[in-house]
C-alpha cells in the first residue's frame, strides 16, 4: 500500500489514464466535491459503512486497474486501504486527502513571449483556480496567485527570476489570495482594482485604466480594459499583444457570475458590456486565459486551460445571447450556490480578518463557483 500524492493523481488527469477511485467520505460531500478525471471510475462509500469490513465491496473495486482510495484528511482511507490490501488488492492512498487536493498546484508552461521570455499557468486542479506567472528578463509578475506562496516563491527562485509585481484582477471570494503575501517577502508591488478595494486595510498600487507595467522586456497592458461584471472593480490584462487574461469575468465554457457581492441585479449591464461591447473590440487571435475552470473537460491535451478569443465568440452560449432580456436571466437565475465561505474570504482578502492556516484551508474546501450555470 502506497501514499499517492496529488502530483501523481494530477499527471493521470492530464494524461487521461483509466482510473478507479473508492471515495470514502459522505455522499453529500462526494456529490458536491470529487476528484475528476475523463477516464476515471468513482465508487462512493461512507467510510462508516466498511468499519465491519470491506467484503462486500470486493466485487466492485476492479484488479484490472490502479484503484485509489480517497478521504478528507487521509486518515479514514489509510484505514480502508489496509483492510483491502489484508483482503489480497493492491491499492494506494491519496496523501493528505481531498484537503491536500484542493492545495495542489502544477504550473504547466502555456507559451513564449516575442522577447524570449514565457508565460506560465498554475492549475489548481483540485479546485479549478488558475494563475499566472509572466516571466522575462530575469523578472517575473504574478497574477491571481492562491495562498500557497510557497509555489510560487520557489519556482521564482528555480527559474532565477525576481518577482517584481503581483496582481489580482478582483477582489477574489472563492479562494485566499497570495498576492499581499507574496509582494511582503518579495518586495514586489501589490496591485489592486481601486473599485474593489474600498474596505481594504492595506496599502496597494492602484490597478486601473491607462496602467502600462513592464516586466523585463514584456508589456503588460491594463489600458481599457476595466471590465465591471464579476466585481465592480473586475480588470483584464493584455500580455505581450498575445494573451487576455480575463479574470473571472470569461471562462472557456462560460462567464462569470455577477453576485458575489450581492449585486447581481445592478451588475449585469456592466457585465454585458464588458463581454459584448469591450471584448468584442479586441483581436479575435488573443488567447484568452481566465483565472478558473469549471469542468475537466475545458483542459488542453497539455492540462492548460486557454482558447482564443474568437472561437469564444463563436462557441462559447454566455458570448451568443442577443436578447438583453434573455441575458439577465440566464446570470440571476442561473446561478450555482455561493462558495463555501465566500464572506468570510472577501473579509480576508480585505484584511479584515486573519484566519489561521488551519481555518483557511477549511474556509476553501469546496469547488469555485465563480460562474454562471
Amino acid at each position: 500500500m502506497k501514499a499517492m500524492p496529488s502530483k501523481e493523481v494530477t499527471k493521470k488527469v492530464f494524461n487521461k489514464e483509466p482510473f478507479f477511485i473508492l471515495d470514502v467520505r459522505n455522499e453529500s460531500d462526494f456529490n458536491d466535491w470529487k476528484i475528476e478525471g475523463e477516464n476515471f471510475e468513482y465508487l462512493n462509500i461512507p467510510y462508516f459503512d466498511l468499519l465491519d469490513g470491506v467484503e462486500e465491496i470486493l466485487d466492485k473495486v476492479p484488479t484490472d486497474k490502479e484503484v485509489l482510495v480517497v478521504c478528507a484528511k487521509e486518515g479514514s482511507s489509510v484505514m480502508v486501504a489496509e483492510m483491502l490490501e489484508e483482503a489480497g488488492r493492491e491499492v494506494s492512498y491519496l496523501q493528505g486527502g481531498m484537503k491536500a487536493w484542493s492545495e495542489h498546484l502544477e504550473p504547466v508552461k502555456v507559451g513564449d513571449l516575442k522577447d524570449g521570455g514565457a508565460m506560465y499557468q498554475f492549475v489548481r486542479i483540485g479546485k479549478g483556480c488558475l494563475s499566472y506567472a509572466v516571466v522575462s528578463n530575469g523578472e517575473a509578475a504574478l497574477i491571481d496567485a492562491t495562498r500557497m506562496t510557497d509555489v510560487y516563491l520557489d519556482f521564482a527562485k528555480e527559474l532565477g527570476v525576481e518577482i517584481k509585481h503581483v496582481f489580482d484582477t478582483h477582489l477574489h471570494a472563492d479562494h485566499i489570495s497570495g498576492g499581499r503575501k507574496i509582494a511582503e517577502a518579495t518586495g514586489a508591488s501589490y496591485w489592486l482594482p481601486p473599485k474593489d478595494a474600498d474596505e481594504v486595510t492595506f496599502n496597494y498600487q492602484p490597478l486601473e485604466d491607462g496602467n502600462l507595467v513592464k516586466i523585463g522586456e514584456t508589456n503588460i497592458d491594463i489600458n481599457a480594459l476595466y471590465t465591471p461584471g464579476h466585481t465592480i472593480g473586475s480588470t483584464s490584462f493584455v500580455v505581450d499583444e498575445k494573451y487576455l487574461l480575463s479574470g473571472d469575468i470569461l471562462f472557456i465554457d462560460s462567464i462569470g457570475r455577477p453576485d458575489l457581492a450581492g449585486k447581481a441585479e445592478d451588475w449585469v449591464a456592466d457585465l454585458r458590456n464588458s463581454l459584448y461591447t469591450r471584448y468584442k473590440q479586441l483581436s479575435d487571435e488573443l488567447v484568452v486565459l481566465p483565472a478558473h475552470f469549471m469542468i475537466i473537460d475545458e483542459l488542453n491535451e497539455d492540462g492548460s486551460v486557454s482558447e482564443k478569443l474568437g472561437t469564444l465568440f463563436a462557441k462559447n452560449h454566455g458570448l451568443n445571447i442577443e436578447d438583453e432580456a434573455e441575458f439577465r436571466r440566464l446570470v440571476t437565475e442561473n446561478l450555482p450556490p455561493q462558495p463555501n465561505a465566500y464572506q468570510e474570504i472577501r473579509e480576508t482578502n480585505m484584511g479584515k480578518i486573519s484566519p489561521d492556516d488551519e481555518k483557511q484551508r477549511e474556509m476553501e474546501i469546496g469547488p469555485n463557483r465563480c460562474a454562471v450555470r
